[in-house]
């Protein structure tokens, strides 16, 4: 089976992307889900996430607060660096569990959705990688009405991540996703058909 990498910056439109593969029939995985899942109650990194952060990270019902955790590791690249050492090993397990699983179901070609492909040095695990893009000014309009950020903590989270151009020359795929959706669509109908 081959596994491709789907990547953009927070408030590229990834997630819109990911859903119109999935229409066009090819699976998709969510690593952003898979870290939810392995950073939960019980999941396989939950322990050391809360003992490196402390309880002030974690709700009442026992869930990890993502937001304020998120607030702590963008401010700080060595604590989301720390992070990153503690979660990706998990996810990079689950990910190949759910893999094996798709095989099995005899899918041709699966995507994995992760915004961190290039960072974590994870390029090579993909057949090729996608990249989505879009201009800033509407990845910060984006981020203001999907998350309720201020201006300044999307342009904070921005920065915070690779540059989008470096990151779409670093991919073997660019989708952008700056126009209207039927734009998008057609980018992604067309290359459904070369990942098949």
């Amino acid at each position: 089976m081959r596994v491709f990498g789907l990547t953009g910056n927070i408030g590229s439109g990834k997630s819109t992307v990911a859903a119109m593969l999935r229409e066009a029939g090819i699976p998709v995985l969510d690593a952003d889900r898979i870290s939810r899942e392995v950073t939960a109650p019980g999941g396989r990194a939950y322990d050391a996430v809360v003992q490196a952060f402390g309880r002030g990270i974690v709700h009442d019902d026992g869930s990890i607060d993502r937001k304020r955790l998120g607030e702590i590791i963008f401010a700080d690249p060595q604590l989301r660096a720390q992070l990153e050492a503690i979660t990706h090993p998990a996810i990079l397990e689950a990910m190949k569990e759910a893999i094996a699983g798709l095989e099995r179901e005899g899918h041709l070609a699966a995507v994995v959705e992760a915004t961190l492909i290039h960072e974590s040095g994870r390029k090579g695990l993909f057949k090729a990688v996608i990249s989505v893009t879009c201009d800033r000014e509407t990845a910060i309009s984006r981020l203001a009405a999907r998350d309720g950020m201020s201006r300044s903590q999307a342009e904070a989270r921005l920065r915070a991540q690779m540059d989008a151009d470096r990151k779409a020359g670093a991919s073997d795929y660019v989708i952008d996703n700056s126009g209207n959706l039927d734009e998008t669509r057609s980018q992604v109908e067309r290359l459904a058909q070369t990942l098949l």
